[in-house]
């Protein structure tokens, strides 16, 4: 059935994956028994977390599953293997890392897009004359935003630089591997452009943008770039221990991007820096499934959440991506399990995060966690699958009975 389905998305381009955006929930407090959850899954997952955290795969996480009202939130193990470390909790704030870009990066060039200051259509070098040549002049922001740009998937840390300008200036003097629109890449130069597309249109710096426009009117309390400026490092999940300085003691990363690239940037790039906690993340899964508003206020538009939660990518493209979310791309299988359908979304973080979202039962789960704790060797992938499967089961998915994400597409 796969084959067929996939041919009948990738005909219907945009509209392929179009469930229909339906109305989502307020925050209320947890009810584990509610009937829109199958709570005898809960355990099965419990079990999973304590079993990888015993394994030594991550040694803390949230994991925050929700239908309808229904929430089954748990937070397990401790900030680092230590057995007098801090225990996580659900206030624990994570780095969320490329969730950035579709929690803060895709929506604010949306945003611009409804505010008439971007056309999605428009070229790269029409906003970024500077970046002309090496194949570059073709690429456009649906490109960027699909990652079929024919960039390069990152920037090259040596020889050592520092600052957004470099940042800028290298992304700029890229030249394409492949044709624009014909190739897909997931690239973090794609999103840094994006990033700072977002600066030179709006006037005001990424997270400044972000924050004014989609944090703050979600009443996303702890979410946003350079945590240390507003919360103490103990709030925050270690990400990362190596050796540093000149005394040799170890540098520990907390609070501060994991992200080498964008901590060469300053902590602020359209690629990663966000740090946020599973209550913030659901909130904003919740924007998405009302269609662009939560409790009386509109953050995006409908239109705009259906360009970032719908098959975007260019024709002849097999991964299928929104403009930001992935909803058939390589890197999709694990988080979206066995049962979760093709029409679901969401995005996945290097550190250890996922965010997948299915607008047909009206269930997502959030999924913190960092696992790269301490030297990056931890490997989750075996878990994402096993937790999305349990997520979509005690959403009520059944095996062979996902719904055809084109039946309600008009």
């Amino acid at each position: 059935m796969r084959p067929t389905l996939f041919h009948r998305l990738k005909r219907q381009g945009a509209r392929a994956a179009c469930l229909g955006l339906l109305a989502g929930c307020s925050a209320l407090p947890p009810a584990p028994h509610n009937s829109a959850l199958d709570s005898t899954q809960f355990a099965r997952i419990d079990a999973g977390l304590e079993r990888a955290i015993a394994e030594h795969r991550l040694p803390g996480a949230v994991f925050h599953l929700e239908r309808d009202g229904a929430v089954f939130a748990r937070a397990h193990g401790r900030f680092t293997y230590d057995a007098d470390a801090a225990p996580v909790t659900a206030a624990t704030v994570f780095d969320a890392a490329s969730l950035t870009k579709v929690l803060a990066t895709a929506p604010s060039i949306l945003l611009l897009a409804e505010d008439g200051k971007l056309d999605l259509e428009g070229r790269l070098v029409d906003y970024f004359p500077e970046c002309a040549g090496g194949g570059k002049d073709a690429i456009t922001i649906r490109h960027l935003l699909t990652h079929t740009s024919g960039l390069a998937a990152g920037l090259a840390g040596k020889p050592a630089w520092e600052g957004d300008a470099v940042a800028h200036d290298k992304a700029c003097a890229q030249t394409v591997t492949h044709v624009p629109g014909t190739f897909f890449r997931y690239s973090d130069i794609n999103y840094i452009l994006l990033g700072q597309l977002v600066r030179k249109l709006s006037g005001m710096e990424l997270d400044a943008f972000a924050q004014q426009r989609i944090f703050t009117p979600l009443r996303m309390k702890d979410t946003g770039y350079l945590p240390l400026r507003r919360m103490a490092a103990e709030a925050i999940a270690p990400t990362h221990r190596a050796p540093a300085g000149t005394d040799g003691a170890p540098e520990l990363l907390q609070g501060m991007v994991h992200d080498p690239t964008v901590r060469r940037i300053g902590g602020v790039a359209g690629s990663a820096g966000v740090f946020s906690t599973a209550a913030d993340i659901a909130r904003y899964a919740r924007m998405l499934l009302s269609g662009g508003q939560l409790e009386g206020v509109r953050v995006l538009s409908p239109e705009s959440v259906r360009l970032l939660t719908t098959v975007q990518s260019p024709p002849g493209i097999a991964a299928l991506r929104g403009l930001g979310m992935d909803i058939d791309s390589p890197f999709a299988q694990r988080p979206r399990g066995s049962l979760f359908p093709l029409g679901s979304y969401g995005h996945t973080g290097f550190t250890g995060c996922v965010l997948w979202i299915d607008p047909g039962t009206r269930s997502f789960y959030v999924l913190l966690s960092n696992r790269v704790y301490p030297d990056d060797k931890a490997n989750v992938l075996a878990l994402y699958a096993e937790l999305a499967t349990l997520a979509a089961q005690s959403a009520g998915i059944e095996a062979n009975a996902a719904p055809d994400p084109l039946a309600n597409t008009p």
